[in-house]
């Protein structure tokens, strides 16, 4: 189950695929518990990504849209949150303690998915039963695996960036190797240094609106487009 939850280094990774699979995982784990899983935004907000089941998808939306509940303690906490009677939680959640109770849940749980002081999002285990306490064993297996799901989706994010870098990187040596060509174009046309060429090319691009790239691949490939540039130079 481990490694399944830490393999995000396939092709065709599936965000929703694999949070999908570590719901189930988690609830097949602690004999069918209904879990469900949130994923902070780019602003650090959570939002719902999945459920073992649909009653339980209702209960996640209800947490985001109040802003109350066992996942956005243990996210803004970084520190599970453990066996809590949903009867007796009224205080701490007057919101969506009832509306759990409600839906036929007694006691519930909540994991924070984290890497070390960064957290990414948390998961909720509901139980429908007055005494579903989970052991201080269950506790860590189930920590263990939302954070290693939390290191496979943090690394999985990582590579992208770095794939991101790299197509980058790869899209300005183009870019340049363009400007280069361009340059010699227009050196040649109007009998001006390389130096000349290029602070021609950047007036020409910065009075026209044109990109530099841009410019540079029209002089490259169509050069008769933009004569004010191939004028010879006096």
């Amino acid at each position: 189950m481990f490694v399944e939850v830490a393999d995000t280094l396939v092709d065709e990774f599936d965000l929703i695929e694999f949070l999908q699979l570590l719901a189930g995982r988690t609830a097949d784990l602690l004999d069918a518990s209904p879990v469900g899983l949130l994923l902070a935004d780019q602003h650090g907000r959570l939002e719902f990504m999945a459920a073992s089941e649909e009653s339980v998808k209702l209960l996640e939306l209800f947490q985001v849209q109040n802003q109350e509940g066992p996942c956005l303690e243990a996210y803004r906490s970084g520190t599970p949150v453990i066996n809590v009677d949903l009867e007796r939680a009224t205080d701490r959640w007057p919101q969506f303690a009832p509306r759990a109770v409600q839906a036929g849940f007694q006691s519930v749980h909540a994991f924070p998915l984290r890497l070390r002081a960064e957290r990414i999002g948390a998961m909720n285990v509901f139980s429908s039963d007055v005494g579903g306490r989970l052991a201080d064993s269950d506790v860590e297996i189930v920590q263990a695996l939302a954070d290693v799901a939390a290191i496979g989706l943090l690394q999985e994010r990582a590579i992208r960036r770095g794939e991101l870098l790299t197509e980058q990187l790869q899209g300005a040596l183009n870019s340049r190797i363009v400007i280069e060509q361009a340059k010699g174009v227009i050196a040649q046309a109007r009998g001006v240094s390389v130096d000349e060429a290029f602070a021609l090319i950047r007036s020409f691009s910065r009075s026209h609106n044109l990109r530099l790239s841009d410019l540079a691949r029209t002089i490259t490939t169509d050069p008769s487009s933009i004569p004010e540039l191939l004028h010879t130079h006096r």
